[in-house]
Order: C-alpha cells, then structure tokens, then sequence
C-alpha cells in the first residue's frame, strides 16, 4: 500500500519557503533584466538612448524600429547564421554519433579496460594541452582556414561520454541479450534499441552541443584567420560591437544613421539570442531528467 506523505506546515517551514521564493524571484529577475534591457533599448528612440544611462526598462519616448531594419539588411549577419547553422548540424551529427559510441563501449561490462580507459579520457578534463599545442595541431593537420577547424576539436567530450555512459548503464542487459538472439549485431542494438532509452540524455548532449556552437567566436578567432566568409554569427556580432557600425547604418535608408550605432548594437544582441533562446522549451522536458539520470538507483 502507498503511503503519501504530507510536510508539516511549521511556522519554521513556511519561513523557509518564503526566503526560497524571495531567492528564487531575485535569480529570476537578475537572470532576465539583461536581457529585457537589451530588447526594450533595441526599440528605443536613438537620440534618447544615446544620452541615457542606466538600465532601460521601457522604450525610451517612443517605438523605433529602425534599427532591426538595418540589422536585418546586414548580409554579413545572414552570412554568419548560415554558417552558425551549418557548424551546428555538423557538430550535432559528429558529436551525437561518437559520444553515443564512446558511451556504448564504456559501459558495457565485457570490455574489460574500460575503467581504465575512462580514468584517462576523464584526466583531460582536468588538464590539457592548452591553445597553442591545439593551435598547432590543427595547423598540422591542415584543418586551418577549414569548416573542419570549428568542428572537429569539440565534437566529443569527456562530460557527453560520462552522461551517456551512466545513462545507457542503467539500461538492463537482458535487452542486449534479447537482441543478440535474434541476431542483432553491436550497432543494431547501440542504436535502435539502447539509444531510444537515452533519449533523454540525447537531447541533452544536443542542446549542449548546439549552444556550444552558437556561442562558439574562439574557434573562428584562432583558426579562420584568413576565410571572413566562414565567420559564425558570434564573429560577425563581435565586428557589430567592438569594430563600427558604420557600414551597417551607412548602407540603410534611414536619415541619420550614425545615430543609431547603439541601437543597431542591441539590435544586433537580439537578433543573434533570440533564435537559441527558442530552442530551450523544446528540449525542457528532456533537461532535467538528462542531467539526473543514474543519480538515483532503484
């Protein structure tokens, strides 16, 4: 028979709550006015946002929205998404691919080097060779100037192969067994019968991964020193805010346009934050359960 079990309502516990809530309210409020700060002076008129200081919590004397149109003709920053989204799918197919394998081989008990193997992988996350012997490398290997370059480096790390690890773990072996029977073969069964059961810390990894990539400027600065053409968007959002905003506003229609230079920069935050901030409530579900997954055994 189940039982239910009900918390005390103490006068200690309600104080507890109430100081959780406050805590709670204050990470929330912290966490978004950055972000309603930038929205709400993307869309402020220019000549008061450029003598105002300070947080802007409304649109300052009216609505503008010029500045989204000069942005939106920006086609380097439609170069930069295009690129942004390619690095994203060829990083999401290679990482998905070899952490699903990496995690399949370790966590299965007849390899029999495996805890050794997984103790060494799990030392790079402590210690490193650093950026210039991974500079080098990628220059040795004639990745420079390459999609490659911006791919490869991350596409499998050592923190997706210890979630998918203690994820596919917890899956029986009587299922493998099963599968062995009617004569599946390994990759039969890493990826059509074990990997639906991890979806859940799939879709985790994914998000990491494509978060990852589109925050990624680093990799583009080190390694596309001479293909401008393949900046991500974070490269071309970082021309946007700290080279000029001078060839943006001089190519619009709009009078005046060197006044919008910080407006077009906060236009520029949106338009590039946005498109990920969308990705989040799809993959929700999946996060908490993703992340958690073998903490509680059975």
């Amino acid at each position: 028979m189940e039982k239910s079990f009900h918390y005390k309502r103490s006068p200690g516990r309600i104080i507890f709550l109430i100081c959780a809530w406050i805590f709670l309210l204050f990470i929330t409020v912290v966490c978004l006015m950055p972000i309603w700060h930038v929205i709400m002076a993307s869309i402020s008129n220019p000549t008061e946002l450029n003598v105002t200081r300070g947080i802007v919590l409304k649109p300052l004397k009216n609505v503008d929205i010029n500045a989204y149109k000069m942005i939106l003709k920006y086609q380097k920053l439609w170069r930069g998404y295009r690129n942004t989204i390619m690095y994203c799918v060829l990083a999401c197919a290679l990482t998905g691919v070899m952490t699903v394998i990496a995690g399949y081989v370790f966590s299965r008990n007849r390899f029999r080097f495996r805890n050794t193997f997984m103790l060494l992988i799990s030392f790079t996350m402590l210690f490193n060779g650093g950026m210039i012997p991974t500079y080098m490398v990628i220059r040795k290997i004639g990745f420079l100037d390459t999609v490659w370059a911006i791919v490869v480096p991350g596409c499998i790390g050592v923190f997706n192969i210890i979630l998918m690890r203690t994820s596919m773990q917890g899956i029986s072996d009587a299922l493998e067994e099963a599968a062995r029977l009617d004569g599946a073969n390994d990759f039969v069964i890493m990826f059509r019968i074990i990997l639906p059961l991890c979806k859940a810390t799939f879709a985790v990894i994914m998000l990491f991964t494509i978060v990852g990539q589109w925050n990624n400027y680093m990799s583009a600065l080190l390694y596309l020193p001479n293909k401008a053409n393949l900046y991500p968007l974070q490269m071309e959002l970082r021309t946007i805010l700290y080279q000029s905003t001078k060839e943006i506003t001089s190519a619009s229609d709009v009078n005046a346009g060197s006044v919008y230079a910080r407006s077009v920069e906060y236009a520029a935050i949106v338009v590039a934050t946005v498109p990920i901030l969308l990705v989040y409530p799809f993959v929700q579900k999946y996060f908490v359960s993703g992340m958690t997954i073998g903490a509680i055994k059975a």
